[in-house]
């Protein structure tokens, strides 16, 4: 059976300590609990980059500019009804103040502190490639 793919475009905004944010899936959504970098599905005909201004505007009302979107490293995971994909882009700057408008909580961590944090599948194996880097 093919499974179909879904493309997620995530953001892993970086604050000048070097910590990342991650954010707590509310209640009642899929995999609900568990941590995850911030961002959402890409809709049809839309860029992951476009996504990504849209959604942190949703989900924390900032604003991001393209020019701050920096390609990161992707997740390539099958869970048993579809296949994830999904961009993850470095954000250092942005406009406006990270408010919570849709997660069950949020937090600025170092990298290193991440693996107290339960992640998604597919989000998870990403945080080494942060730990490198940040």
């Amino acid at each position: 059976m093919t499974k179909s793919i879904v493309l997620v475009a995530a953001a892993a905004l970086v604050d000048p300590d070097g910590r990342v944010l991650i954010c707590q899936r509310p209640e009642g959504k899929q995999l609900a609990g568990l941590w995850e970098f911030p961002g959402g599905k890409v809709e049809p005909g839309e860029t992951p980059e476009a996504c990504l201004i849209r959604e942190l505007e949703e989900e924390l009302g900032i604003r991001v500019s393209h020019a701050c979107l920096a390609p990161f490293v992707f997740a390539s995971h099958e869970y048993e009804s579809f296949h994830l994909l999904m961009p993850l882009y470095l954000v250092r700057r942005w406009e406006g103040i990270v408010t919570n408008r849709e997660h069950k909580a949020m937090a600025w961590v170092k990298p290193n502190g991440m693996d107290r944090y339960p992640m998604p599948p597919a989000d998870a194996p990403l945080v080494a490639w942060l730990r490198d880097l940040v």
